[in-house]
């Protein structure tokens, strides 16, 4: 388990351990509105596809028990708007809407007083925490059988217990070599432009004891065809039932050149982050990003008054990914029916 709390309910407040001020800083903040759980999913406070859905879990109950109502009809409407407004924050991962789904089936199914149905909407947030931690604990266990002894094992953003209700996806699968007694090494990238690879992913390994390097994003190459490279793990905001995968931008030409240079690259989610909906890559949205994140680092200007793209993913095509790990199976090709297995 990693040494600190991702997102927490306490006290009918929201905790969160606020992502854009790692690592020079250490600090929760906390939440007793809806509304500021949705600006901290917006701004990044917190991110990684599973903590935003366990984020948007606790803003719904959060909205809920602040309703002023003992009518059933308005309760339910009301906790609709804020479900809407929660959903509308991030467009690429899935988990949030899946987290939404669930939600929103408790509170149609619920039967008795508007304050019991507080009570398991509260309830049911909190287990999809706890569900979410356990799950990452199964990936890591699965995907540590990959894993050879004595290997080092780059990673791209963040994908650790900080992206999710803790224990991580990617990096779940490193703690789980580790904790089978493996001998594992990590190279992050920096993961431009928002650098969650640099304060993230490096501040998380580092506070747990496990062996990181850290590389610019444009160095990936050069460390590949030295052979200091020998896996490949990163996570995932959405997975095709095709088994495309929309993952931090840059993911995509990393799998390019793990497969120039013949480098297993694994993909790590739980099955939630599988939309059966969606059948391939051209069909999931890219969330584009303030421009800002790529002409300013720490608030301080580094380009001039040019036209900026900033898609905060890009798609991995199936044909370049090895397995997708998840918690019940790791997934090879092809993905069409193995991803679909994992559904039933």
């Amino acid at each position: 388990m990693s040494s600190f709390n991702t997102i927490e309910w306490k006290n009918n407040k929201v905790i969160m351990i606020d992502q854009t001020r790692l690592p020079t800083e250490e600090i929760y903040n906390e939440y007793t509105t809806y509304e500021e759980v949705a600006d901290a999913i917006k701004t990044m406070v917190i991110r990684g596809a599973p903590a935003i859905g366990v984020a948007a879990a606790m803003g719904i109950a959060l909205g809920a028990i602040d309703i002023k109502t003992d009518d059933r009809a308005q309760f339910i409407n009301e906790v609709n708007k804020i479900t809407d407004v929660i959903l509308a924050t991030r467009p690429t991962a899935v988990n949030l809407f899946w987290a939404g789904k669930k939600m929103l089936g408790v509170l149609n199914s619920s039967n008795g007083t508007v304050d019991e149905i507080k009570t398991r909407l509260v309830k049911e947030a909190n287990v999809i925490l706890e569900e979410d931690i356990e799950t990452c604990r199964n990936i890591g266990k699965v995907g540590a059988e990959l894993i050879p002894d004595n290997s080092t094992i780059l990673t791209h953003c963040n994908a650790g217990a900080l992206a999710t209700g803790g224990y991580g996806t990617a990096l779940g699968v490193i703690r789980g070599a580790v904790e089978a007694g493996k001998n594992v090494r990590v190279i992050a990238t920096e993961t431009r432009p928002f650098l969650q690879g640099a304060r993230l992913t490096a501040w998380e390994l580092d506070k747990d004891g496990i062996p990181v390097s850290l590389i610019t994003d444009n160095m990936v190459g050069h460390f590949m065809s030295k052979g200091m490279i020998d896996a490949v793990v990163v996570g995932a905001d959405r997975i095709a039932k095709n088994g495309d995968v929309a993952n931090k931008i840059g993911t995509y030409s990393i799998s390019l050149l793990a497969r120039s240079h013949g480098i297993p690259f694994y993909v790590a989610a739980p099955i939630s982050t599988i939309d059966y909906d969606c059948p391939g890559g051209s069909s999931i949205p890219i969330e584009e990003r303030n421009t800002e994140e790529v002409t300013h680092i720490s608030g301080k200007k580094i380009a001039p008054d040019v036209n900026v793209y900033n898609p905060a993913f890009d798609i991995t095509p199936n044909e370049n990914i090895s397995s997708i790990i998840t918690e019940k199976a790791a997934v090879a090709s092809p993905y069409l029916e193995g991803l679909s297995k994992l559904n039933k």
